[in-house]
């Protein structure tokens, strides 16, 4: 059945291309309606420097749901910066209200106005050079709906990647994970992939952490001491957990990446399905009480302004929350 509440889709730093590929969406085909949570000045100024001609609607806070776009037409919920953004050219200043909004659309989501989030991409340096702690949306979001252990999944086509950590140095990663880390990753890959994707018996291939999967431990202890182990638990519980296997060959299709790869670290999963998808792949953010999906790029503050960027991920993004909505 189709989803009989709006999604809602922040616009990101208003410095990058979230405010134009926000505007873009007001002339695209899509399966359901959304509303923008942005400054509707910054859109309506950026509408004319990008060169995409599209009316904004402002709707009260007390009115979503009860209004409606035609088409040409961008719904905006208005969280106003006190400094007008420049394209390419993020302002510390707007930082608290670009965090207000993000706190409003999840409050939304949990209150049930909303049938899930999208988000266009924000600069974290700005964010934190304004004084606020934030390495990402997706631990942003854990904490503001308690979740304990978020898991950062990025979809294009079948291909669908798991994190087991995220935005964190390299030097860190093998410290940040054990084998209670690994799962609880697992678990809920596990649940999302079963009640979000809908698959009744996902089938998992688990990265290992050093080159070779540790080389029967030659090069590095990490994979037959923590990883392997855990696997072995899974596949003793009846589920379909292969690994931990080389990274270098968890891809290919000898070794077939089947309903999701399970990779340690963010820089070992992701370059290969951005290679795959990008531009039209999407971030999932599982073990949340609420769906929130996202592009799969950052601000592009160098195109910023210019009409050159493109919606295709942002598309995406909004197409997928739908469909999960609708499950």
């Amino acid at each position: 059945m189709p989803v009989d509440r709006p999604l809602v889709v922040t616009a990101g730093e208003p410095a990058g291309v979230g405010p134009e590929l926000c505007l873009a969406l007001a002339h695209k085909s899509l399966p359901v309606e959304f509303i923008v949570i942005g400054d509707p000045d910054t859109l309506r100024s950026r509408a004319e420097e990008s060169g995409i001609a599209t009316t904004i609607v402002e709707v009260d806070r007390r009115d979503i749901g009860s209004t409606h776009a035609s088409p040409g037409e961008l719904l905006v919920i208005a969280e106003r910066f006190p400094v007008q953004a420049k394209c390419g050219n993020p302002d510390p200043a707007n930082a608290k209200a670009l965090l207000d909004g993000l706190r409003f659309a999840v409050s939304g989501c949990q209150r049930g106005q909303f049938a899930g989030l999208v988000t266009a991409p924000l600069q974290k340096s700005d964010l934190n050079d304004a004084g606020f702690v934030f390495t990402g949306h997706t631990e942003f979001l854990a904490d503001l709906t308690g979740t304990a252990l978020p898991v950062m999944l990025l979809v294009a086509g079948d291909l669908r990647v798991a994190l087991a950590s995220t935005h964190m140095p390299l030097r860190a990663v093998p410290d940040y994970l054990s084998q209670d880390r690994l799962r609880g990753t697992l678990n809920v890959l596990l649940a999302d992939l079963q009640s979000k994707f809908q698959i009744s018996e996902p089938e998992i291939v688990v990265c290992g952490l050093n080159p070779h999967a540790g080389e029967g431990g030659h090069l590095g202890s990490e994979d037959e001491a923590m990883i392997a182990p855990v696997v072995s638990e899974f596949v003793a519980g009846g589920h379909k957990v292969r690994g931990p296997l080389p990274a270098d060959t968890a891809f290919t299709p000898a070794t077939g990446h089947k309903d999701a790869v399970l990779a340690m670290y963010h820089d070992q999963g992701l370059p290969v399905l951005k290679y795959a998808g990008f531009g039209n792949s999407v971030n999932v953010t599982l073990g949340l009480p609420i769906i929130r999906t996202s592009v799969d790029h950052g601000t592009a503050l160098n195109i910023a302004g210019t009409g050159k960027a493109d919606s295709g991920s942002l598309v995406a993004a909004i197409e997928l929350a739908a469909e999960l909505a609708n499950r």
